[in-house]
């Protein structure tokens, strides 16, 4: 089954069948109006090689007969897993719908009725989400109760670091979904 490809500038590869476009152009579904940056994809990589490591000592333990010792390593495994799964997950998606904002730890999703404005603009930002900042761009949502929510997008996260043009290129893409969904204010 071949999977639908899009080229880096956006034009559909040519062995994709209209079905597969069709689902590209669903945007009742969510997706992520941006690819992982290398810093974020580099990052899961490291951690499943980790876990590679980590089941192969499961199984050493487990023929030695430790039992116990076994179980806390597959677990311990299992939890470096699922946090390279977390990590390339997280992020800006978009649809119809609205904006969702996934982190780590949690996920906030706001409908487009409560968006108000979506802007970017310079401020302290924290570098690779460490607490260490520096001055940079970041893409803020401002919503209808006046709550004071994080950046959406900064240009020195895990996925835009260095890539100033695909910052700017999503945050573009960001707020045309904005413009396309949010209702107009009368």
């Amino acid at each position: 089954m071949p999977l639908p490809f899009l080229t880096a500038d956006g034009v559909p590869d040519a062995d994709d069948d209209a079905e597969d476009m069709a689902a590209l152009a669903d945007h009742g579904r969510w997706r992520r109006p941006y690819r992982p940056g290398p810093w974020r994809v580099g990052t899961a990589a490291l951690l499943l090689l980790l876990s590679a490591f980590m089941l192969l000592s499961t199984m050493v333990v487990a023929f030695a007969g430790a039992w116990g010792g076994a179980a806390v390593c597959l677990a311990a495994a299992l939890v470096v897993i699922g946090s390279a799964l977390r990590l390339l997950r997280a992020g800006v998606w978009v649809s119809r719908a609205g904006l969702r904002r996934v982190g780590f730890f949690g996920t906030r999703s706001i409908a487009w009725t409560e968006v108000t404005e979506l802007r970017t603009v310079q401020q302290p930002v924290r570098w690779l989400g460490l607490p260490r900042t520096v001055q940079g761009q970041a893409l803020t949502v401002a919503t209808r109760g006046g709550a004071e929510l994080p950046a959406l997008l900064t240009d020195h996260d895990a996925d835009f670091l260095s890539r100033g043009e695909a910052f700017d290129r999503a945050a573009d893409t960001v707020g045309a979904w904005a413009d396309e969904y949010r209702p107009v204010p009368a």
